[in-house]
């Protein structure tokens, strides 16, 4: 083949591939649930777009029940499907939830094949009268190196009944059955799958005196999840995906406060400010960075969130960061550390982190090396703009904006491609406070954070160049009225989120690829409680999905039309 043209093809394998690579990461998707005058669980999202063929379908685990401290983690096998060894069009994973009436409190959920998560998200807590049910769809697609041999697999879901303590003990009595299963698409045509995959799916692991940790835990700033890995020699190009999911005393940590202010940080209580960041090393060295997204959890409050739940509370999107810049150092043939740590953590964070490598098919060997970073530690200004003492009135306010670039290149078997990604950081953040510092007989506060990320990598070889634009956003907006003699917790809160991200792609200058998503979310548990959420997806292919729904009095009343399976 001529090297051109061969090196043409696989710089457009790459903007397929991330073009590709936002639908698999963004499109997740509950079961819809929207009956009108009904409180199960629902949101706007959109299912998972299938092929047309029928799947093979492969049972994970059935009725799983999680209603104890001992039952917290269990484990199953996976075998791939004997009728279909793959490649796969699609790969999708469903999973369907049920939790009896009563009370229990939100708890943290995910499901790992091989340590690699391919689900995590939180549940809703529960109906009082009725039992609840949601359906999780996860599109992992880009998962399939991991799926062609059988792994062990493992859910991990800590809850507890007759054993909490005191006095939840004879309280609690939620307990949730699960099931799981993956759907997999035959790829039609030439044996060939529908876009290109990751040849290499590697998780990174916490491996304590006790075991593995699923997930890790990062309990302080200094704290790292570490792996390292002898990797491939031939990598081409390498992608890491990465949750970090906030709590306990972090678990609002949009609202905290700077730890200068300890003495009247009374409503949330958390301290470092409340700028966050996920930041990545590969051996010391910053690699790259991952916005912390800024997810409410149904616990806070109970009766703002039925039937709607925040945005992506059931189900985390992983953010995905482009190492490739190091592709040719990681092939060098020794081993490597790649690490997570999140800046400002307070106590604490659980995280997740999956490699994804794609390897040069012509060679064995390539080299490469980095040839520029400028990424530096955030350095967030802080600016409080109080007055009084007894009551306390006034801003603070939170700036972190930077930019850095990071570029490298590869020899590859079809010639050098050399890789640059920029990425531009824009952080703000208001806290507008009214506290009675003595009595607390008043604690208002209103939280309004910013936080933008916007990325451009290019790719240049002898085929010519592609360049991508990423755009991630998700602002948040909470604010919580103490105390509220009528409201069922003594407080009221409203909630408003607003996640987005858009993608261009262009080749050789000319638009090749584009998409754009937003999940809207607004939420009050002020009398009569209200939720609505919007979801909307377009890109240049022609897939649409534009969907709404509304509750009052946390019973769903509206349904838009287009709520209907994305169409083309």
């Amino acid at each position: 083949m001529n090297p051109l043209s061969r090196c043409f093809r696989s710089l457009l394998a790459v903007a397929v591939t991330l073009s590709l690579c936002l639908i698999a990461v963004t499109a997740l998707a509950q079961n819809t649930n929207r009956q009108i005058g009904t409180q199960f669980e629902v949101t706007a999202d959109p299912l998972v777009p299938r092929p047309h063929e029928k799947p093979c379908i492969v049972p994970l685990f059935a009725n799983y029940q999680f209603a104890y401290f001992s039952a917290t983690t269990q484990t199953f096998d996976f075998t791939p499907p004997s009728d279909c060894s793959g490649p796969w069009e699609k790969v999708v994973l469903d999973v369907d939830f049920s939790e009896n009436a009563g009370d229990q409190f939100d708890r943290t959920a995910s499901i790992y094949l091989g340590n690699t998560n391919v689900y995590f998200g939180t549940t809703p807590e529960p109906l009082q009268t009725a039992t609840n049910t949601w359906h999780i769809e996860r599109d992992v697609t880009d998962y399939s190196a991991l799926l062609l041999t059988p792994q062990p697999g493992t859910m991990v879901l800590q809850n507890c009944t007759t054993d909490c303590p005191s006095p939840y003990n004879t309280e609690l009595n939620g307990v949730f059955t699960v099931n799981a299963e993956l759907e997999f698409y035959p790829a039609q045509g030439h044996g060939q799958s529908g876009g290109e995959t990751p040849d290499v799916v590697l998780p990174l692991v916490q491996t304590t005196s006790g075991g593995i940790n699923l997930p890790a835990y990062l309990y302080s700033a200094t704290d790292q999840f570490s792996t390292t890995f002898t990797l491939p020699k031939n990598i081409e190009r390498v992608y890491l995906d990465v949750i970090a999911q906030s709590q306990q005393i972090d678990e609002q940590w949009y609202a905290c406060f700077p730890n200068d202010l300890s003495n009247i940080n009374e409503l949330y209580g958390c301290g470092n400010t409340d700028f966050r960041e996920t930041e990545i090393t590969i051996d010391g060295q910053p690699a790259g960075i991952s916005p912390v997204s800024a997810w409410v959890f149904t616990g806070f409050l109970p009766d703002q969130w039925v039937p709607t739940p925040a945005a992506q509370t059931l189900d985390f999107v992983p953010y995905r960061v482009n190492l490739t810049p190091f592709a040719g150092v990681l092939s060098d043939g020794n081993p490597h550390t790649v690490s997570l740590s999140v800046f400002n953590a307070n106590y604490y964070f659980t995280s997740t982190a999956t490699l994804l490598l794609f390897l040069d098919h012509g060679s064995t060997h390539v080299t490469g090396a980095v040839t520029k970073n400028t990424l530096a530690s955030p350095t967030p200004v802080v600016t409080e703009n109080l007055q009084g003492t007894t009551t306390v009135t006034g801003t603070i306010g939170v700036v972190s904006n930077r930019d850095f670039t990071i570029a490298g290149y590869v020899n590859t078997s079809h010639g050098k491609v050399a890789t640059s990604v920029w990425e531009e950081q824009n952080f703000s953040s208001t806290q507008t406070i009214d506290f009675d510092t003595v009595n607390f007989t008043v604690l208002d506060q209103n939280t309004s954070v910013h936080n933008r990320v916007s990325s451009t990598s290019t790719a240049w070889s002898n085929g010519g160049s592609v360049v991508t634009r990423d755009d991630f956003s998700f602002p948040i907006t909470v604010d919580v009225i103490y105390p509220v003699s009528t409201a069922p917790f003594g407080l009221t809160v409203a909630t408003t989120q607003n996640y987005q991200t858009d993608k261009l792609t262009w080749f050789d200058g000319f638009p090749f690829y584009f998409n754009w998503l937003t999940n809207s979310v607004t939420a009050s548990d002020v009398s009569p409680a209200a939720s609505s959420q919007k979801y909307t997806y377009f890109d240049s292919t022609g897939m649409f999905y534009d969907c709404q729904i509304a509750s009052k009095n946390n019973t769903l009343t509206a349904v838009s039309q287009g709520c209907k399976p994305a169409q083309h």
